[in-house]
C-alpha cells in the first residue's frame, strides 16, 4: 500500500526474528559504580566520540545570558545564538552524511525539496539535580519490571529507573520516566495539520494543556506510591470552531493498558468516557493524520510491542533548538506547505540508543514496526521511524530538545513534528512557536492544576461549563 522504497535494516529484522529480549536482571553493584565515573549519573557515556565530533559530557548545566526570566524569548538569551552551522544537508549532499541520518530523515530529504538540516557544533549540556542522581544510582540495583514483562513494579521516584538497561523495555521506561520536573503548562499551545499536496489549506489549533507527573514531586519516594498513576493530562480547545470548547482529562497508569479518558462535548453539555481512545486510534479532529499514542512522541503503555536494544548510533538530532520555541514567530514564516521552516531547527550530532519495536503476535497496529532513537544524555526520544506492514517507511517524527533553564539544565522536549511520507503532509503539535506565550516547566506543584483531584469527570464538567 505504501510506495516508499526504503526498507528497515535487515540486521534489525534478523535480530528480532531470532528471539525476544527477555533478560530482566538489575545492574550489578560493580556496574552501578560506573555511574558518575565513566558514565554520567543517568547512564550516558562521558567520553567524546572517537573523532571528537561529539564532545565529552560537560557536566555543567547550560545557563541563559543575564536578564532572562520566564516569558522572555529563550532564543535571544542562549549563549549559542551566534554559532554558525558547520554544514547544511539537503537532498543533493545527503549521501556524504548518510551514516548519521536515520532512514526516515533520508526519506524526508529525498521527498521534500524544502527540507534541509543545518548542523551545528554539538554540545552535551544536559544535567539533572543531585536528588535525581542519587535516586538513579539506587534504581540501578533495585528497580524492577513487573511480572508481565512490560510494566514496572518498583523504582525510586524522580530518578531514571534503569540507567544501565538490560533490554528494550527498560530503556523505554527510562524514556517514559525521564526527569522533567513535576509538570508543564501551555497557556496557549498550538498544532497544525499541513495542506494536502496541491492545496494551501492548513488546519490550525489553539488550546491549553497541563501535564502533571506526581512522581516528580520532591517528597515522592517510590513510583508505586502514586496509586499507579504515571501522569495526568488536561486540555481544552479554543480553535478551530469545530473543536472549540471540547476538553479532556486523562489519567495514564504505569501498568494499566487503558487510561481513564473523559471528554467534554459542548454541543451535548456532557462528559463521556472514551475507553478505546488509545494506541493508534485517530485523535479527534485531526483528519486521521494523528494517532493518539503519538502525542508527545509516545503516549502509550508498552504491552503492544516487543522492544529490543539494537545498540547505539551517532545521528543528527534536534538539540539546543531554542528557535523552535520562538513564540513570536509568524505563522506564514514558521509553517511551510511541506515542512516546518528548517531555519527554526538546530541539528547536532549525538549518540542515541536505538530501540526497535515490532508488534507482538496477536496484536494489530497501523504501524507495526517502529524504531526509537533516544538521546543518551537525557533519555528523551528525539526521532522515531515508523514502517508499514511491508517494511516501507511510512512516517518519521522528530522532537526539539533544549536544556530547560527553570529546571536547572535538565533537558526535555516540547514541540515535535510528524511527517507522513505516504500522504505528503505533516502534523505539528505541542508547538510554542507563533503562539505569543512560552510553555512553562515546574519543579514544584505550585499551580492549582497539579492535584489529582483536578482530573475528574465532575471537575471537567464544572470547569468546561463556566
Amino acid at each position: 500500500m505504501r510506495h516508499h522504497g526504503l526498507r528497515s535494516y535487515a540486521v534489525i529484522l534478523g535480530l528480532l526474528a531470532c528471539s525476544a529480549d527477555l533478560a530482566f536482571a538489575t545492574a550489578t553493584a560493580e556496574e552501578a559504580a560506573r555511574l558518575g565515573q565513566d558514565l554520567t549519573p543517568i547512564g550516558a557515556e562521558k567520553a567524546a566520540s572517537k573523532d571528537g565530533s561529539i564532545p565529552a559530557w560537560s557536566g555543567q548545566a547550560d545557563t541563559p545570558m543575564a536578564g532572562w526570566a520566564w516569558g522572555k524569548q529563550r532564543s535571544e538569551f542562549t549563549k549559542l545564538k551566534d554559532e554558525k552551522p558547520v554544514v547544511s544537508i539537503d537532498a543533493g549532499n545527503m549521501d556524504k552524511y548518510a551514516e548519521h541520518l536515520t532512514p526516515g530523515l533520508q526519506a524526508l530529504l529525498k521527498q521534500r525539496k524544502a527540507f534541509h538540516m543545518d548542523v551545528y557544533p554539538a554540545h552535551r549540556d544536559c544535567v539533572v539535580p543531585k536528588s535525581v542522581e542519587e535516586r538513579t544510582k539506587a534504581n540501578a540495583t533495585e528497580a524492577k519490571l513487573a511480572a508481565n514483562g512490560w510494566g514496572i513494579a518498583h523504582a525510586k521516584s524522580g530518578g531514571v529507573p534503569f540507567p544501565i538497561p538490560k533490554n528494550g523495555v527498560e530503556a523505554m521506561w527510562n524514556m517514559k520516566l525521564r526527569p522533567s520536573g513535576v509538570g508543564f503548562i501551555y497557556k496557549k499551545g498550538g498544532s497544525a495539520v499541513a495542506p494536502r499536496p496541491g492545496s494551501k489549506d492548513f488546519v490550525f489549533y489553539d488550546w491549553i494543556l497541563t501535564q502533571f507527573w506526581p512522581m516528580g514531586q520532591k517528597d515522592s519516594k517510590n513510583i508505586e506510591d502514586t496509586s499507579g498513576v504515571e501522569f495526568y493530562t488536561y486540555y481544552k480547545y479554543f480553535s478551530p470552531a469545530a473543536l472549540a470548547g471540547q476538553a479532556l482529562v486523562s489519567i495514564s497508569y504505569l501498568d494499566n493498558k487503558y487510561p481513564d479518558n473523559y471528554y467534554y462535548f459542548p454541543g451535548q453539555r456532557r462528559v463521556r468516557r472514551l475507553p478505546t481512545y488509545v494506541f493508534d486510534a485517530p485523535l479527534i479532529g485531526f483528519e486521521n493524520e494523528y494517532p493518539v499514542e503519538m502525542q508527545n512522541m509516545l503516549w502509550t503503555t508498552l504491552d503492544q510491542f516487543d522492544y529490543k536494544i539494537v545498540g547505539k548510533k551517532e545521528i543528527y538530532v534536534s538539540h539546543d533548538s531554542f528557535k523552535s520555541y520562538n513564540f513570536n514567530a509568524k505563522k506564514d514564516d514558521y509553517y511551510k506547505d511541506t515542512t516546518i521552516n528548517p531555519d527554526y531547527v538546530r541539528w547536532e550530532l549525538h549518540r542515541t540508543w536505538v530501540i526497535d519495536a515490532v508488534i507482538k503476535p496477536g496484536n494489530r497496529h497501523s504501524l507495526p514496526h517502529q524504531t526509537f532513537y533516544i538521546d543518551e544524555d537525557s533519555w528523551n526520544v528525539l526521532l522515531v521511524d515508523a514502517y508499514d506492514s511491508k517494511g516501507g517507511i511510512w512516517q518519521t517524527r522528530m522532537a526539539n530538545q533544549i536544556p530547560v533553564w527553570e529546571l536547572g539544565g535538565t533537558c526535555t522536549i516540547g514541540p515535535f513534528v510528524m511527517y507522513d511520507l505516504a500522504t505528503g503532509r505533516y502534523t505539528a503539535d505541542y508547538q510554542v512557536a507563533t503562539q505569543g506565550v512560552d510553555m512553562q516547566f515546574f519543579t514544584e506543584p505550585s499551580d492549582p492544576t497539579f492535584k489529582g483531584g483536578f482530573y475528574t469527570p465532575d471537575n471537567l464538567r464544572e470547569i468546561s461549563e463556566r
